[in-house]
């Protein structure tokens, strides 16, 4: 963007994230383009993330959160053993209202002025059809329809690795990793939430379901007559009897407010920066419920995505998600030889990883 405003400036350079490599602010005038593409590692490849369309307050927030986000991406992509870093891309404003082609297209060329440093894909407000527009102006997007080329919705394993990581939270818990019978319930039931649902109802597990979008609990309940809506999430996190949260919308689920009145024992879910701030990690321990880190169990969609890159094969990719049982395990056990929580351990594993790649390199 251009007239960048002092705000947006200390965000940059006050953001306590850090480590950056790479921030770029771009705007386009004529389509009404403002987005903001943040690249925090390359010391595995090409940093890979999704496209975020979201009518944030300010320009700092954008920021703030595309700096969140790539830096979440860098450790995502490391515990899912792909060579690539970590980046993401954040588009301000309403995509209701000012998404159009021109727009998408914009962006696309900013993504391939970067020259394959970024490579991009479907996040929150944008969708495959959407992917498709931006490559054609860059062919460093993935997240594209099977008709162009691509994988095609990314939300079907993400799904799938949320339910392995729901299975070793119960394998190391309760000692067995089935569902059936457990009380499950999942705050957002879009693009994600709906595929994770028919994973649990297969299982045998008792469902409880609630959205800011009416249609889309409807849209379950329909399918589903056993599952409970329930009116919000605070109404959810304090449902009695519940083994299992699930938060699948936008990040900081797990507070101040919500940690101290959750009812479950586990929560694995497949939003983004579940963790409010640090300390929130220590909250969960120490009321003794069992975080599942979600960059590591929601890796299934960037599974998929940089699969594609390769030449797409969903059971290649589908054998991959389902190592995130086996990844989300030893997480477990890390924490509990080292002492500290699940995210911390989570934490250690990808930084070595990082860490090791960029010795290999010389940076």
């Amino acid at each position: 963007m251009t007239d960048v405003t002092d705000g947006v400036l200390h965000t940059l350079f006050q953001s306590d994230q850090g480590g950056h490599e790479q921030v770029v602010l771009c705007q386009d005038r004529a389509s009404g383009l403002k987005a903001v593409i943040a690249i925090h590692s390359t010391a595995l490849g090409p940093a890979l993330g999704g496209t975020r369309f979201y009518p944030y307050a300010t320009e700092e927030e954008a920021v703030a959160d595309a700096l969140n986000l790539a830096r979440g991406m860098s450790y995502k992509n490391a515990m899912a053993g792909l060579d690539h870093g970590g980046g993401k891309a954040v588009i301000i404003g309403d995509p209701e209202k000012i998404k159009t082609e021109e727009l998408l297209l914009a962006y696309g060329r900013f993504v391939a002025s970067l020259g394959g440093r970024y490579v991009t894909a479907c996040d929150v407000g944008t969708y495959v059809a959407d992917m498709d527009v931006v490559a054609r102006e860059c062919r460093w997007t993935t997240g594209r329809s099977p008709e162009n080329g691509g994988a095609g919705d990314s939300s079907v394993l993400t799904a799938f690795g949320v339910y392995q990581g729901m299975r070793a939270s119960a394998q190391h818990l309760w000692g067995d990793p089935s569902l059936r019978g457990r009380r499950v319930g999942i705050a957002g039931v879009g693009k994600v939430g709906h595929h994770l649902v028919e994973h649990l109802i297969a299982e045998g597990a008792e469902v409880f379901v609630t959205d800011v979008r009416e249609d889309a609990v409807r849209r379950i309940t329909e399918r589903h007559p056993g599952v409970v809506a329930v009116a919000d999430t605070d109404a959810l996190i304090r449902t009695e009897g519940l083994d299992i949260y699930a938060p699948c919308a936008l990040g900081g689920a797990l507070n101040d407010d919500s940690v101290p009145v959750l009812t479950a024992k586990v929560v694995c879910g497949a939003a983004n920066n579940q963790l409010a701030h640090p300390g929130v990690e220590k909250d969960l321990a120490d009321r003794g419920i069992l975080y599942a880190p979600d960059y590591v169990v929601n890796a299934g969609g960037v599974i998929q995505v940089a699969d594609e890159l390769h030449g797409f094969d969903f059971d290649r990719c589908k054998a991959k998600a389902a190592k995130i049982f086996d990844t989300t395990l030893a997480i477990f056990a890390r924490a509990k030889a080292d002492g500290i929580p699940p995210a911390a351990a989570a934490d250690r594993i990808a930084e070595q990883r990082m860490h090791d790649a960029a010795a290999a390199r010389g940076r």
